[in-house]
């Protein structure tokens, strides 16, 4: 599928020398959804505002829709809609006037009906005649997010969109999502909700102390770096793992009442069988047998935690 974002050795360095990206290179393809992992002060939003155009790069380059950010930064915006983290809209202004003004901005002829419908999708008609300091906060990132939708983009930027936000706006979010990327829309979203992300993503990317870690297809990624655990569950506690079981990767769990094994579920052979038969033959008796799978979560505090 072809790219829509292309980015290519984007570095950002800030008065006083601070580096907050450091030759990032990424290909977003046309319609799909790509979560941007990473703790705070990783390089998120600085890689989002860059490439929206909102701050210079030091140096790389960015095209958006084969668009340079900086060269031609009027057709690149026109094709961007962004939710930012942070909350500034005009507090005596109308929802819906609002939002109308913004497809204005990006030179869009009127459109009620597209107005409407957006607002309605997020639950927002009844309240489009409210000013906006009449509404709550997770009102407030509705309106947000009405008004990036507003010019109708084909690149969508959500920056942090459901953080201090109730279930109900993050229902309504991933819906929308959804609905969107149907469309053909490109979502790229930050998030510390990380089951969201396992949950829409069709990639991941980790980003840390302004290097991109991996770029990955979210099933091949879980696939390639998740762990598959056995945990056995002892009808009596050992203080020691007898010699036997010393070629197994085993750890002892509560107070020994408890065996952790992990494996390779795409290997050859997982071990499980000679295992349950060398405790046999240890003379341990099993209680109960569980199984796990590790989560993006997981992996992704795995890999950001092997960084040094």
């Amino acid at each position: 599928m072809a790219s829509i974002v292309e980015v290519r050795d984007l570095k950002k360095v800030y008065d006083g020398g601070f580096e907050a990206l450091k030759g990032v290179t990424l290909d977003i393809e046309e319609g799909e959804i790509l979560a941007l992992l990473g703790p705070n002060g990783a390089g998120k939003t600085t890689l989002i505002s860059t490439t929206c155009g909102i701050s210079t790069p030091t140096s790389g380059t960015i095209t958006v829709g084969g668009f340079d950010v900086i060269d031609g930064y009027r057709d690149a915006r026109r094709l961007v809609g962004l939710v930012p983290q942070e909350i500034n809209i005009e507090p005596f202004s109308k929802v819906a006037d609002t939002v109308a003004f913004t497809r204005g901005l990006f030179g869009k002829p009127r459109n009620d009906a597209l107005i409407e419908q957006i607002l309605r999708d997020l639950s927002l008609w009844d309240k489009r005649n409210s000013r906006i300091h009449q509404l709550s906060g997770g009102m407030k990132r509705r309106v947000l997010i009405a008004k990036a939708l507003a010019h109708e983009p084909r690149v969508l930027f959500l920056d942090e969109p459901t953080a201090g936000v109730d279930v109900a706006l993050r229902r309504d979010m991933w819906e929308l999502v959804e609905k969107l990327r149907a469309t053909g829309v490109t979502i790229i979203l930050t998030t510390h909700y990380i089951e969201e992300a396992e949950a829409i993503a069709d990639r991941i990317g980790v980003i840390n102390k302004g290097s991109l870690l991996l770029v990955e297809e979210k099933t091949a990624l879980m696939q390639r770096l998740g762990k598959k655990e056995l945990r056995i569950e002892l009808r009596v506690p050992v203080e020691t793992l007898p010699a036997c079981l010393n070629g197994f990767d085993l750890d002892l769990a509560d107070d020994g009442h408890a065996l952790i094994y992990t494996y390779d579920t795409h290997g050859v052979r997982t071990g499980i069988t000679k295992l349950l038969g060398e405790l046999q033959t240890a003379g341990l008796a099993m209680a109960d047998i569980q199984t796990s799978q590790s989560s993006l979560e997981d992996i992704f505090v795995d890999i950001v935690g092997d960084e040094p």
